[in-house]
């Protein structure tokens, strides 16, 4: 199982096993990894999943679609590796991915 790494706005990181075809967002929820609401349940509604992918992964990430680039318009501190973690699908190729969540969500 691919390692997701979380970390939170202070630093504190959690190491979880994700599942292959699991999204990042669906599986911080089964962990309770705070500072990830989902508020659509993953829909790409909202961007209370909002999280920034470090930049050793961004390529591995790959680019977001025209409606998570949308809906990041409704996040706080958007940045360059911004992502929706409800976007992100979980690969074997994914092992080891670093994301950070924003300090609050939009």
């Amino acid at each position: 199982m691919p390692k997701i790494t979380y970390v939170d706005h202070a630093g504190t990181a959690r190491t979880i096993d994700g599942q292959v075809g699991s999204t990042v967002m669906e599986t911080a929820i089964r962990n309770n990894v705070p500072g990830i609401d989902a508020e659509c349940g993953g829909a790409c509604a909202c961007a209370t999943c909002h999280v920034y992918v470090d930049d050793a992964w961004m390529e591995a990430v790959g680019p977001s679609e025209p409606m998570e680039q949308d809906m990041l318009d409704f996040a706080t501190d958007v940045r360059s590796t911004s992502r929706l973690s409800c976007q992100i699908r979980i690969k074997p190729e994914l092992d080891g991915l670093t994301v950070t969540t924003p300090a609050r969500q939009g």
